[in-house]
């Protein structure tokens, strides 16, 4: 079987966590972003309806959740970057809340548990998740030749041998003699296909053991880091809170000026809990209080987005009737009556705030009238069995 959506691969990021990155990498890298989330996300809605349809699909249901959690994580994330982004008018200081929102951690939650891990960790896991999955299902990318299949694992293995150095001195050696082993055999592989061998039915499990051993490393080092509760995560997580509760609330004040009526929830400021504590007792209750402001936070981002997309899913349904009820013939005073109902639409649309309430009526009113009109219009087909 072939999956049909191309295999995404995560951009490198720019940058450093507090530093100011230029605008120049910045509109380059989310333009990345954006792509590789939208191909991540075909391509695992495809690995999804593999997995369904496999016949261990219990066994793989835990990572296609995983995998989707962790999509969801790093899509939040982009929204909330591109609101700081604000269409490239930004500057030193925003620059550097993006740094913060790319290269601080995030929750991917899901089933499998919160697992904290930066932007472009969760990236890579993502790749390595997905990576997995199609080799547990044996499928393969459609447009992927074995070149490119060999320069992605020779990637993979150098990411693993920089993932190898951080590993405790208690598991090291034997995470080295993996990436050893996976070394060798990526380099015997290149070899026998530079040679003209038939090494297609090799490559397959050296992309699943490369990929389970990257997974594994990735998500090693980020429990370790988790379990490491001290004042110095404690600090880095309150100023990834206070950088996306900056672009959550420019968020919502987007959203009351441009819709009513608009969500009502309070955006948390961290900066209210205080400094953080030095005393493990008093840190492990500061945590908990962060971790509820993280909540509140992807509360506040859901419910003001959503109010924003109601706006604009209204708008492009008024558009879409329209534009369905030019393709009838109608009588004249039936184009009249759509015309003053899509003028009113557009009349609520075009002053803000929006009233959705109001919108949403006169949508449906449109759409009732439409319906009644194709209903009576011998012309429209409907009058005698057809379709519009």
């Amino acid at each position: 079987m072939t999956v049909r959506t191309p295999t995404a691969v995560a951009p490198p990021p720019p940058g450093r966590i507090g530093s100011s990155i230029p605008a120049k990498d910045l509109l380059a890298f989310l333009d990345a972003l954006g792509t590789w989330r939208d191909r991540r996300r075909a391509e695992l809605d495809e690995l999804d309806q593999a997995a369904l349809q496999a016949e261990d699909a219990d066994a793989l249901s835990a990572d296609v959740v995983l995998a989707m959690a962790v999509w969801k994580a790093v899509s939040d994330r982009y929204e909330l970057i591109l609101v700081t982004w604000d269409s490239g008018r930004v500057g030193a200081t925003e620059t550097e809340r993006i740094s913060t929102l790319i290269w601080g951690g995030l929750d991917t939650g899901g089933a499998s548990g919160s697992l904290a891990v930066s932007l472009p960790e969760a990236c890579t896991l993502s790749d390595a998740l997905a990576a997995t999955l199609r080799s547990r299902l044996a499928l393969e990318p459609g447009d992927a030749d074995l070149a490119a299949r060999l320069r992605q694992l020779r990637a993979q293995v150098e990411r693993i041998s920089d993932l190898v150095k951080n590993e405790p001195a208690i598991s090291r050696n034997e995470a080295i003699a993996t990436h050893h082993d996976l070394d060798r055999r990526v380099t015997d592989l290149t070899e026998r296909a530079k040679r003209g061998a038939d090494v297609g039915g090799l490559i397959g499990s050296l992309e699943m053991d490369a990929a389970r051993t990257e997974r594994d490393l990735i998500v090693g080092g980020a429990t370790r880091r988790e379990r490491a509760a001290d004042v110095a995560r404690a600090r880095a997580v309150r100023t990834e809170l206070e950088a996306q509760g900056v672009a959550v609330r420019a968020l919502a004040d987007r959203c009351v000026a441009a819709v009513t009526p608009a969500p009502r929830l309070g955006v948390p400021d961290v900066t209210a809990l205080g400094p953080v504590p030095n005393t493990p007792a008093e840190l492990e209750k500061y945590l908990t209080r962060l971790d509820a402001v993280r909540r509140a936070l992807g509360q506040a981002q859901s419910a003001y987005g959503a109010a924003l997309e109601r706006r604009d899913e209204l708008a492009a349904r008024l558009d879409a009737y329209s534009v369905k009820a030019g393709s009838v013939a109608r009588t004249s005073g039936t184009t009249e009556d759509l015309a003053e109902l899509y003028r009113r639409g557009h009349d609520v649309i075009d002053t803000e705030p929006v009233d959705l309430i109001r919108l949403g009526a006169l949508v449906a009113a449109y759409q009732a009238y439409l319906d009644t009109s194709l209903a009576a219009d011998p012309h429209s087909g409907r009058a005698t069995g057809g379709t519009t």
